[in-house]
């Protein structure tokens, strides 16, 4: 029967979780665990089937109607996160139960984990831009606690780095609410989408909430916090928060420049941020082909990967809706396709970094022979970063070059070319490490075959997205999502169409219609 409300149980599932996990033994703690990611597994998939069956759900927590109470909202594109973050961090809890040995270690891990899930369940749902807020200090507690929880020196220095970025872009985002309940005297984000005029106090709370949610998005130049957390955590952690953990403020982001309209606005931000992106990807990718340490190039791919995503902004045109749906498909599903394919792609870095019992790339010498199922599963997700057809990587670049095209903003289609060749280049780098002939073959460490197949888990599905694009797409069609002003109705379907036209299919290898 609780399945019939689900919104109340994936919020109330992850915080008993992280209780229950603080106060039992290690044996009973994986136990709760992996109960809890079951029901919330089946909750998210119950949340789906009520969107499609009612539509956009509002659920008032203790019956308690906003302004009064908290309210929580569904729509499609909360629906794809919740999603994305079941199936994400359940495969990731899954290789932490393999990967990390009994003991302390492991007994920190669980409740920051279950905390870190509620937080990302909180901002997915979240109606109003207080609990936004409540939501990213969780996150960014729980996230930085797991980078630190391995209590080597390097992952509390890059913890601490990760605090203070946390904390100043907490504090300006605040800032940023203050001044828009001081201005229009609701946090909602529905009555504020209504009430939103241009002036001087506005401007500045969006200028400052948005600055604070590109500097928890690393957003170059604000991302020099990421790749040491990244690249420094434990395995686990690294997936979780490359995957997850800084998709939260873009979330966040693409929910106030749609919502509050701030594409009509300020067009000139979303000049802006596109810039910023471009600069990301050239960046990213260089300073991922001088990595001499493996999970480094993964933490930078990260940060090239964080601008593909910004180039959705200057797309969403109040004065072309084809261009802004392409660009809102694109960008859903560049978000999407990036969370398989980097938690798999960490993950299989980790597993090589288990083989080799060193994290240099000179150490990966032998691995494609001896370890081959971990490097497959590193280039399926390579496959998807570097935006190679049928991948979901593939599918969300060409949803932009279409909008690139349909603007007129040709400029972003060069960018978008440079940023696939720079992956290509460092993920090539990789294999180049690993076809070299090993020394000493027999001291390759056996990483155990479930952990082998929770990084091919995510990296095949990666792959698989490209296939089924059309399906995370059609919850966009959704009423009521964002809710889009920028898109008139039908705009959304007819772009749909786009991906079942000859020439896309014929990308795909295929050339059957679909009905």
């Amino acid at each position: 029967m609780m399945l019939n409300a689900p919104i109340p149980l994936l919020m109330i599932t992850p915080l008993a979780a992280a209780v229950i996990c603080m106060l039992l033994s290690e044996r009973s703690r994986l136990l709760v665990s992996f109960a809890a990611v079951l029901i919330q597994l089946l909750a998210s998939l119950s949340l789906l089937l009520l969107l499609l069956q009612q539509g956009p759900i509002t659920h008032p927590l203790g019956s308690w109607e906003a302004p009064l109470g908290i309210a929580l909202r569904a729509d499609g594109l909360a629906v794809l996160f919740v999603l994305m973050t079941s199936v994400v961090a359940g495969i990731a809890a899954l290789y932490a139960a393999l990967y990390l040995t009994p003991g302390p270690l492991r007994a920190h891990f669980w409740p920051l984990f279950w905390f870190m899930w509620a937080a990302l369940n909180g901002i997915w749902l979240a109606a109003d831009i207080f609990n936004l807020y409540v939501g990213l200090e969780l996150l960014s507690l729980a996230a930085v606690g797991l980078v630190a929880f391995s209590g080597s020196k390097e992952a509390l220095v890059a913890a601490i780095r990760y605090l203070l970025a946390a904390l100043l872009g907490s504090l300006a985002y605040l800032l940023g609410v203050a001044l828009l309940y001081g201005a229009h005297g609701t946090l909602s984000l529905s009555d504020l989408s209504q009430q939103m005029q241009p002036g001087v106090a506005s401007s500045i709370a969006l200028a400052a909430m948005a600055m604070g949610l590109l500097l928890k998005s690393a957003l170059f130049p604000l991302h020099t916090w990421l790749p040491p957390a990244h690249g420094g955590a434990m395995t686990p952690v690294s997936a979780l928060l490359s995957a997850l953990v800084i998709k939260a403020s873009l979330y966040i982001l693409l929910r106030l420049w749609i919502e509050l309209r701030i594409h009509e606005l300020a067009p000139d931000a979303s000049q802006l941020l596109g810039w910023m992106g471009a600069l990301a990807i050239a960046w990213g990718g260089w300073m991922a082909l001088r990595q001499t340490l493996l999970k480094r190039v993964v933490a930078y791919s990260t940060v090239a990967q964080i601008g593909y995503i910004m180039l959705m902004f200057p797309l969403l045109r109040a004065d072309n809706a084809e261009a802004s749906t392409l660009a809102l498909q694109g960008g859903v599903l560049m978000v999407l396709s990036h969370a398989l394919a980097k938690a798999g792609m960490f993950l299989a870095a980790g597993n090589l970094i288990l083989c080799t019992g060193r994290p240099e790339l000179s150490a990966l010498a032998g691995t494609s022979q001896y370890r081959p199922l971990s490097i497959f599963g590193f280039g399926l997700a390579g496959v998807s970063l570097m935006g190679l057809p049928p991948s979901g990587g593939f599918s969300a670049k060409w949803l932009l070059l279409q909008s690139a095209l349909a603007s007129a903003q040709w400029w972003w289609i060069p960018v978008m070319l440079l940023g696939g060749l720079l992956s290509a280049a460092y993920v090539f780098r990789v294999f180049h490490y690993s076809f070299k002939e090993a020394e000493n073959s027999d001291t390759f460490h056996r990483p155990g075959v479930g952990l082998e197949i929770c990084a091919l888990a995510l990296s095949a599905a990666s792959i698989l997205l490209g296939f089924i694009a059309t399906w995370p797409l059609h919850l966009l069609t959704l009423p009521d999502i964002l809710p889009l002003a920028v898109l008139p109705e039908g705009s959304l379907e007819q772009s749909l169409e786009l991906l079942q036209t000859p020439t896309y299919e014929t990308l795909h290898g295929t050339s059957e219609q679909q009905p």
